[in-house]
């Protein structure tokens, strides 16, 4: 699989006349890149991209450096990395309900497929619902069951408005008929923080995170077997009728960057999966090391628009 990537990625550079090596000795990149993130510090998004970028300077010859910019559902963010220069001197880091949910949804000041380009999907990752280990809420039918007794009195922390955080807990209480309060925050970090201090019944959080509070609290079911305390079920296990969803990382890029730029930044992120320091990073994480090509990436996203069109028309109907 890694070799496949490299020819890929080999392969394009040479399409376009150009090579890997010959695009280095251009002298890109000659200065740090900046790597935009639009998500809120402490979630998912902000641990990978801590664990990454210390690890790709040793294949660029050049820093990697975060920007946390967090605020209105990653659209800040998004939109200082779409008008930023085409040079390969930032990059985004997203996930695909920002780049091909949100455009269903909103009037965005910027159109992501026409804005950007894939560099890499870094790996991806399913969601997990989890509430206060002393809640009195101890399985996801009990949870479910008190909310539809009550309406309005659950309370859902989310990462943002038809974020990754949100859509998952939002389709399973719409299939589950419960009337809950959903209130947004600015991303993961800040949705799991509002759990951690009482001010919502449960949130909806990914294994990496989960794995970092312990005992603190308790996952009661997640979209597959994942690898966290309790061994909690499956949303398939209680009647669920399909996945919650999978939440992919990307790297971005302005759409005009360069061919010979790209290529050279995706060769790094496919050189950088067979480093052993970084699997090791990944793994104490939680996270999965799968990468994806940009390249292939790319064919998933019109794909993805599609799903997400029909997924708002059954969320918002009525």
């Amino acid at each position: 699989m890694r070799m496949n990537l490299m020819k890929i990625v080999s392969a394009t550079a040479l399409i376009l006349g150009l090579s890997v090596g010959g695009a280095i000795a251009q002298n890109y990149p000659n200065k740090p890149i900046t790597l935009i993130l639009p998500l809120g510090a402490g979630g998912s998004h902000d641990l990978n991209s801590r664990v990454f970028t210390s690890i790709i300077p040793k294949y660029l010859d050049q820093a990697m450096i975060v920007k946390l910019m967090p605020g209105a559902s990653g659209q800040t963010g998004t939109a200082a990395a779409a008008t930023a220069p085409a040079d390969g001197y930032t990059l985004l880091f997203s996930h695909n309900y920002f780049d091909q949910l949100q455009q269903h949804v909103k009037d965005l000041p910027y159109d992501t497929t026409k804005d950007f380009v894939t560099v890499a999907r870094l790996n991806s990752a399913r969601f997990c619902l989890i509430v206060l280990a002393n809640s009195p809420h101890k399985t996801i039918n009990g949870l479910l069951d008190f909310g539809r007794a009550n309406p309005g009195k659950l309370e859902f922390a989310h990462s943002g408005q038809w974020g990754a955080g949100m859509v998952p807990g939002a389709r399973l209480l719409q299939w589950a008929k419960v009337d809950a309060n959903m209130t947004p925050y600015r991303g993961g970090g800040p949705s799991l923080r509002a759990l951690l201090a009482g001010d919502a019944d449960f949130t909806v959080q990914l294994p990496s995170t989960i794995s970092g509070q312990g005992d603190t609290v308790r996952t009661l079911a997640c979209v597959k077997d994942e690898p966290v305390v309790g061994s909690p079920p499956t949303f398939k296990s209680i009647g669920f009728p399909s996945e919650l969803g999978e939440m992919h990382r990307i790297i971005m890029a302005p759409r005009g960057i360069p061919a010979d730029r790209l290529a050279v930044l995706r060769e790094a992120f496919v050189k950088m999966q067979e480093d052993k320091t970084y699997k090791r990073m990944m793994k104490r994480l939680g996270e999965d090391t799968n990468l994806m090509d940009g390249a292939e990436y790319e064919k998933l996203r019109p794909i993805q628009s599609e799903t997400y069109k029909t997924l708002v028309e059954s969320m918002t109907k009525g």
